[in-house]
């Protein structure tokens, strides 16, 4: 039977409870134990595939279509997990399954309330995933702040579930902050107090405080929490702030976290360390030999969530590189007119991810126009693929006019259409074409020399795609075709010969790559953006 992690969050929010839980896995994987990761969500949203990116940030997907929360791929890009749609659980899914049950009668006109039915859902589905992965540790993350209304069905959810499951096999782990106060030269442990104190108001009592923190806790304020909050000294871990979250695993380690969190469930295992990690990565990570500087061309560009997963993939692709990447985070409404000149001169190489909506996209048109004609590493994912194909459409095979249906339904070339089976959707929810496909290679292109392999398989997330209508004429003008899904003659790739390094994928690369396994296509744009600063 799994054994259980819950890793709550007080005081405040963005406290880094998914680095944590990313972390905790990297270190029980690296004691040999098999884990999966769960997120609860309490938004009532089903899932945030329809939420905009502002309120959100970026929605993360996984290889069966699931659209999730971007902690998610936190979990994955420092784990060797691989999550499914069961590894992200929102209070609309619960909530929804429920009433539906209800409807159809299941229930047996029983009066269905938050306890027991809402909580005996949740605690279904977590049960589900370990038992259908079969792992040793299943650690889940509750999204949200201790003392929010919305979460109170999953804390009584796992309080319930560490009562069933017993001692041993379960675990509370809380993240808290020990904020500075400046002007008093003094860090402060009521918050910290106050946030165990709510939660055991509700019957869980955390055995291990996590404590994020600016500076190094004192003994003396150690055994100060561990007094006041209930806890062995030992479990006050300090969480320090780090420059990179790829650090956070061995300074946990350092704390003894993997060792307390062993000792807890009664787990017995040689410690093997983190010294792979330790050496492919942050040894790369703080010590590079090189340095780049990437342009990143979006419309989110002032949120840091909107493109998660696409900054930490350029860094994965740095540290194969054994480079640092500056990344220069441009508004694509900048480079509308003349403007891209300033903003794209100091860059090495430009990105163009993914993205909806009209807005900005002259600016990313142009970009791509500038990086073609003066041969810089250009790299285009998803919208960024459907940019580049119809620069390319307008300014080299002279379909002016050129565009999207998604932009223009008038375009005279509509070189990008949206996909058939998309014209007859309603309910926008997880509608789009959504996970992993698979894709043949052409030799002898770029995409198929970084990945040194002929058949591949990506995650997707798109409505819109590569008219095949303009294939033919684009290939005579001079565009290649580097990939292909071969079920539905969908193109995935396209490319521009004679060109330092000019890829554009419809896929989502990003949600593959790892610190210690950068994905090869940027592998292959940070090294040819490297080449370029020579």
């Amino acid at each position: 039977m799994s054994k259980y992690i819950f890793i709550t969050g007080g005081v405040v929010s963005s406290l880094g409870k998914g680095i944590a839980a990313a972390s905790i896995g990297k270190l029980l994987e690296a004691r040999g134990l098999k884990t999966t990761i769960i997120k609860c969500d309490p938004y009532l949203n089903v899932d945030p595939g329809t939420m905009n990116p502002y309120q959100h940030g970026e929605v993360y997907v996984t290889d069966d279509g699931a659209e999730t929360d971007l902690d998610l791929g936190h979990y994955e890009r420092f784990t060797n997990t691989q999550l499914s749609k069961d590894s992200s659980i929102t209070a609309g899914k619960v909530y929804f399954s429920v009433i539906t049950k209800e409807r159809h009668g299941d229930y047996l006109g029983k009066t269905v309330q938050i306890i027991p039915h809402i909580t005996d859902e949740i605690k279904e589905r977590i049960k589900k995933v370990s038992k259908s992965t079969d792992v040793d540790v299943t650690i889940v993350e509750i999204g949200g702040t201790v003392g929010d209304i919305e979460s109170l069905p999953f804390l009584e959810a796992i309080r319930q579930l560490r009562w069933e499951l017993g001692e041993h096999y379960a675990l509370n782990i809380h993240v808290t902050l020990l904020p500075y106060i400046k002007s008093a030269g003094e860090q402060k442990t009521k918050p910290t107090q106050h946030s165990v104190g709510r939660l055991r108001e509700i019957g869980i009592i955390p055995q291990i405080l996590m404590c994020r923190t600016e500076r190094p806790i004192s003994v003396e304020q150690r055994e100060k929490i561990a007094l006041f909050c209930n806890v062995d000294v030992e479990a006050v871990i300090e969480a320090a702030d780090v420059k990179h979250i790829y650090e956070v695993p061995s300074a946990l380690k350092k704390e003894g976290l993997d060792e307390l969190i062993l000792k807890k469930l009664n787990i017995k295992l040689v410690d093997k360390g983190i010294k792979n990690w330790e050496e492919g990565v942050l040894k790369r990570l703080r010590s590079p030999a090189k340095e780049v500087k990437i342009a990143v061309v979006g419309k989110y560009i002032s949120l840091q969530d909107a493109y998660k997963s696409i900054y930490e993939a350029l860094v994965h692709g740095g540290i194969a590189n054994n480079a640092r990447v500056t990344i220069l985070k441009i508004d694509s409404e900048q480079v509308e007119g003349n403007g891209f000149k300033k903003v794209l001169k100091d860059a090495h190489g430009v990105l163009i991810p993914g993205g909806f909506g009209s807005r900005g996209i002259d600016g990313k048109i142009a970009a791509v126009k500038y990086v073609r004609e003066n041969n810089v590493p250009f790299f285009g994912i998803c919208l960024g693929m459907q940019i580049a194909t119809i620069e390319f459409a307008r300014n080299v095979a002279g379909f002016k006019g050129a565009n999207s249906t998604e932009f223009d339904g008038e375009t005279p070339y509509p070189v990008i259409s949206l996909i058939e089976e998309q014209k007859k959707v309603k309910n926008l929810g997880a509608s789009m074409r959504l996970g992993a496909f698979g894709c043949t290679l052409e030799k002898g292109t770029k995409s198929f020399e970084a990945y040194k392999s002929g058949k591949i398989s990506e995650r997707h997330r798109h409505r819109y795609e590569f008219n095949n209508s303009y294939r033919q004429q684009l290939i005579q003008k001079g565009l290649v075709i580097a990939g292909i899904n071969p079920e539905r003659d969908l193109v995935e790739i396209v490319e521009i010969k004679d060109h330092p390094w000019f890829v554009g994928c419809q896929f989502h690369p990003e949600f593959k790559s790892k610190p210690d396994s950068a994905h090869p296509l940027f592998k292959g744009f940070i090294a040819a953006a490297l080449n370029h600063v020579k």
